[in-house]
């Protein structure tokens, strides 16, 4: 074979493989066997070999190669990658379309209409091509600057190296009825297309990585998003192509003279993208939104990856873009979420619990179930008075279900399933661990523990010492304080402080390193803030917002040890249950012991730096859902130094519902109670 022969030969490999891989990724058809496929893509590889002068970027052997990289360069967006907000019933949907419509005049409120998409669970991309060819594929980031995984993007067979030829485009446009289109991509070309979409794994695949990972002994992973977020991450691109992603566009941001999104999609379909098509909907009315919602709510479990609602885009492009963008949202669009995802199990057992200040908890021990891709074994049953009101009992068929970050909670038991071999349940009388009468003290519905000296509470008061609200020791989780216990180096959180290496490479699971990288959390840890040291201290009904407070008031430990009962009554939010627990906490000769140990321990207070800077002063803020620029210790600590107060619950005192990616029920309630909902960038803005 000449050199001018292998050039043709190669440019028609190329060309009839693009062809199979289009049926196949895209149009779901298959004309030719995998194996015949693969003949083709190995004559090409071979050619390629033997003559690298005509390896070209768009060819489908460069799918996977180069060398892993060291890290992934930086790549600003050409336009803001926004989110959408949420919405969870018909009443959500009715309030969105009231909001757009007052910036709507009367004539463009009856041109309204929508479409309609299933939401993918996956991490969203953008696309750049030049001329056609695939050049730039990106995260999106932080929505302005994205991660350049160009490498990882090419393994993924959905997504086209090389567009579909403007011929071939405008034929295709023409058969839509898209004719002025055709017209105008024939006459400017394709010079450069961005477009964005999601990159998702099917439930095959899933299943299929999940059986080798077992296989080797491995945990299987919680749901298809981590492993497509995780692989397209991968510095290694033959590892994300071992992972056989999946890709679908829905967004074309060049302007080729659509009018709507139905178009849009329209569009990518002839440019050779796989899109959503065949299950999308063109929607004229919100009862028509309702109904197709309602269909996919009810046929989620046929679609080939998974899903957690729909997407409702206004169907007009310049109405879209009149609305503009409110916070980390287009107006124009919104998510319509499916409800809670809940499923049915059965109740093994009943056991209770005891916490670090003797609260008794009921927990029922479930029959192992999948909601929402994490697997629930346990749900916390609060008190006695919520298994009366359950109704629960030992055998029970039950639904439980888990919203966001929400704990795993049972929502109804199935009474019309009881077989008569159910057992009722009673809370015991005295403590499981240390047989110590429990106590139920006036004006509460839990059970307490007590005894100080309860061997339960003692563990749990480790674990709460050293958290990361309190001491914060990189390392010293459950497992390692379980240890030390059983092993009798430690009988306070004091000895902690009093560890050596030597003490630590003798036991399970440590060596010179991992004994040398604890010892050195802990001395680091031996500076605290005031606030975190009495957060760390366990004292009953003292939080770290209390625990905050008391540091600005007092100033000083000593300060605060001193405190009559009447002068910790004077703080704002503290009543005279929380004074009495903090005021008797201070005058137990067991505590005062602890706190010389501590001291002698070489522990050191800082005392709070006087604020300067009041700018948060007053306002109250929640959090939820995980932010990129900070930890949420690092968030809530931002807001106490310019004055303002973090709480876990909104209510209607909430200032600012900071929202992060994956939100929890709280921007629900925040939502519901018209407490004013920030984003990220809205936040660092606030805080800056």
């Amino acid at each position: 074979m000449t050199k001018s022969e292998a050039k043709k030969r190669i440019e028609k490999l190329k060309k009839v493989i693009n062809y199979h891989r289009y049926l196949y990724h895209v149009l779901d058809r298959q004309e030719i066997s995998d194996a015949a496929l693969d003949s083709l893509k190995k004559e090409l590889f071979d050619l390629e070999e033997r003559y690298p002068e005509f390896r070209t970027p768009d060819s489908p052997t460069q799918r996977v190669g180069g060398k892993p990289l060291g890290e992934f360069k930086k790549f600003p967006h050409s336009a803001p990658m926004l989110s959408f907000n949420d919405a969870f019933s018909p009443e959500d949907m009715q309030d969105w379309l009231n909001r757009i419509s007052r910036l709507l005049s009367e004539k463009e409120k009856k041109e309204l209409d929508f479409y309609c998409e299933p939401k993918l669970d996956g991490l969203a991309i953008e696309l750049l091509y030049k001329n056609g060819i695939l050049e730039v594929g990106a995260t999106r980031g932080d929505g302005l600057i994205g991660e350049d995984v160009t490498q990882n993007l090419k393994t993924i067979e959905a997504i086209p190296l090389r567009l579909r030829s403007s011929e071939e485009v405008i034929q295709e446009l023409d058969k839509e009825g898209l004719g002025e289109i055709a017209q105008n991509i024939q006459k400017k070309g394709l010079k450069e297309v961005i477009v964005r979409g999601e990159v998702i794994i099917t439930k095959k695949e899933f299943k299929r990585i999940n059986a080798q990972r077992i296989k080797k002994g491995f945990p299987p992973y919680a749901n298809p998003r981590n492993i497509a977020a995780g692989s397209v991450r991968q510095l290694d691109p033959k590892v994300t192509a071992s992972r056989h992603l999946d890709s679908n566009i829905y967004e074309l941001i060049t302007d080729l003279g659509q009018r709507t999104h139905e178009e849009k999609h329209k569009i990518l379909k002839a440019l050779g993208f796989k899109t959503n098509n065949k299950y999308n909907k063109y929607c004229a009315s919100l009862e028509d939104v309702f109904h197709f919602h309602r269909f996919w709510q009810e046929h989620r479990s046929s679609l080939p990856f998974e899903i957690d609602g729909i997407v409702v885009i206004v169907n007009n492009v310049r109405l879209f873009e009149k609305l503009g963008v409110a916070g980390k949202a287009p107006r124009g669009a919104i998510a319509y979420k499916f409800p809670l995802k809940q499923a049915e199990t059965i109740v093994r057992d009943i056991k209770v619990q005891v916490g670090r200040t003797g609260a008794i908890t009921p927990v029922a021990y479930l029959q192992p179930v999948k909601v929402g891709g994490v697997t629930i074994t346990k749900a916390t049953l609060h008190n006695g008075d919520e298994i009366k009101r359950l109704g629960i009992r030992i055998g029970d068929t039950v639904i439980v279900g888990r919203a966001g970050d929400v704990i795993p909670a049972v929502i109804k038991v199935l009474k019309g399933l009881r077989t008569g071999k159910e057992r009722a349940f009673k809370m015991p009388r005295y403590c499981p661990v240390c047989g110590t009468c429990l106590q139920r003290p006036e004006g509460e519905v839990v059970l307490r523990c007590p005894n100080p000296n309860c061997p339960a509470r003692k563990t749990r008061y480790f674990y709460h010492f050293v958290s990361r609200g309190a001491f914060d020791i990189e390392g010293f989780g459950p497992k390692i304080v379980d240890q030390l216990l059983d092993e009798h180096l430690i009988s306070d959180p004091a000895d902690i402080f009093s560890l050596k290496e030597g003490d630590l490479v003798p036991l399970e699971r440590f060596a010179q390193k991992s004994a040398q990288n604890l010892i050195r959390a802990i001395n680091k840890s031996k500076n605290i803030t005031l606030a975190r040291f009495i957060y760390a201290l366990g004292i009953r009904n003292v939080g770290e917002e209390t625990a905050q407070d008391l540091a600005e008031h007092f100033g000083s430990l000593g300060a605060l040890q001193h405190a009559s009962q009447e002068e910790l009554e004077k703080i704002e939010d503290i009543g005279p249950e929380v004074s009495r627990s903090i005021y008797k906490w201070f005058r137990n000769k067991d505590n005062i012991k602890f706190l010389e140990k501590l001291k002698k321990a070489g522990i050191k207070i800082e005392k709070p730096k006087k604020k300067r800077n009041l700018k948060l002063e007053g306002k109250i803020f929640v959090f939820t859902g995980s932010l990129k620029s900070y930890s949420r210790e690092e968030a809530k600590e931002k807001v106490r130094k310019l004055g303002g107060k973090v709480t876990e619950s909104v209510s209607v005192h909430t200032d600012f519902v900071v929202c992060g990616k994956d939100p929890g029920s709280k921007l629900d309630r925040a939502k519901k109670l018209g407490v004013k909902v920030i984003s990220e960038k809205q936040f660092l803005a606030l805080i800056k």
